[in-house]
């Protein structure tokens, strides 16, 4: 089959690759009918050391079961299915408690200790099949827009329902989005589906912030540094009650800890590219200052947000403003990381 492997920084090829197979009686083989770039493969996209194997990319995709091992009985062979971007065996502590990204037998796609290929290819083998899809009454001829929307809820709208969520956000409540990629503007959606009343988006992207302000935000701060923080800290009376940061780098990590007020809470879920921050007692501990977030269980929402989904309640697939074959794949990298696209869809 055909799959996208990454060689080293900015070098992402499409090449062959051995076709999956079941290994295990849990496994369950999906052909991929659409995948895509997430925000968070542009940091080895920028980083990686080179590698003359290369690693398989891809953790967002959704498809049609093929085939399945002898004790899959959750799904079975034409069920289109969605694929959260963690694979989990949904009976451990932590699956049946919500925590599917800390699943004792489960990891991440391309994971070494999981042993599974990237979702940007032609087929997957899925581990823990039962615990990890999700079966949806459509199948592939579904519109591409439904589609795109389904293709969400294996990362990006999860991800920012999970920034809302862990944020505390509820009916009334002031909040401020840092970040204007796929995952900040699915969590301004969030943050509105759960009552916000007031929504700052601070992004400078005017095609993104516009679809922010559709998506729910009432305010959008395109300064940074000390003049954003001033900026979102007199639309908020003083500082914001719940910050959600969806970057991951540590300016976005700055603004967050200086637009939030004594007492309030940052929800961080952009993938942290450091491992100090400040957190002591001028940054976090004086002002009582919550922290939290973190990878999202996005298969414990994905049943909360199928339904609005499938009716066409809510479209967070316009996330998505390119579509790219497979072949293209490395094109679509290219233009998220010039800012050319919010975010590449992948059509094998």
């Amino acid at each position: 089959m055909r799959a996208t492997y990454m060689y080293g920084a900015g070098d992402v090829r499409v090449v062959d690759a051995a076709d999956p197979k079941i290994e295990q009686p849990t496994d369950a083989l999906v052909r991929v009918v659409r995948a895509c770039v997430c925000g968070s493969d542009l940091h080895p996209y920028h980083s990686m050391p080179p590698s003359a194997e290369g690693t398989p990319m891809g953790h967002e995709f959704v498809g049609v079961v093929e085939e399945v091992g002898a004790e899959v009985t959750s799904v079975r062979a034409g069920d289109f299915v969605i694929a959260p971007f963690a694979v989990s065996c949904g009976a451990c502590e932590f699956c049946r408690a919500g925590l599917q990204t800390s699943c004792v037998r489960g990891g991440f796609w391309s994971d070494p200790g999981i042993g599974t290929a990237g979702g940007q290819a032609e087929a997957v083998r899925v581990p823990l099949a039962d615990g990890t899809l999700v079966r949806v009454p459509v199948d592939e001829g579904a519109d591409d827009a439904l589609l795109a929307s389904l293709l969400t809820l294996s990362d990006v709208y999860g991800t920012g329902w999970h920034a809302a969520v862990t944020g505390g956000v509820t009916e009334g409540s002031t909040v401020t989005v840092i970040g204007d990629g796929a995952v900040g503007l699915l969590a301004v959606l969030s943050a509105r589906q759960l009552g916000a009343e007031r929504i700052v988006l601070m992004g400078r992207h005017r095609a993104r912030t516009d679809l922010g302000r559709e998506f729910g935000a009432t305010d959008v701060v395109a300064e940074r540094g000390a003049e954003g923080i001033e900026r979102v800290r007199d639309l908020t009376a003083g500082g914001s009650a719940i910050v959600l940061e969806a970057v991951g780098h540590m300016p976005a990590y700055e603004q967050a800890v200086g637009v939030v007020r004594p007492g309030g809470v940052i929800s961080r879920v952009g993938v942290p590219q450091y491992e100090e921050a400040p957190v002591g007692f001028a940054s976090l501990f004086g002002p009582n200052v919550t922290l939290t977030g973190g990878p999202a269980p996005v298969r414990a929402y994905i049943d909360r947000l199928l339904p609005a989904v499938l009716d066409g309640t809510v479209r967070p697939g316009r996330v998505f403003d390119q579509t790219v074959s497979l072949e293209e794949t490395p094109k679509g990298y290219a233009a998220m990381d010039a800012r050319e696209a919010l975010k590449a869809m992948i059509r094998p």
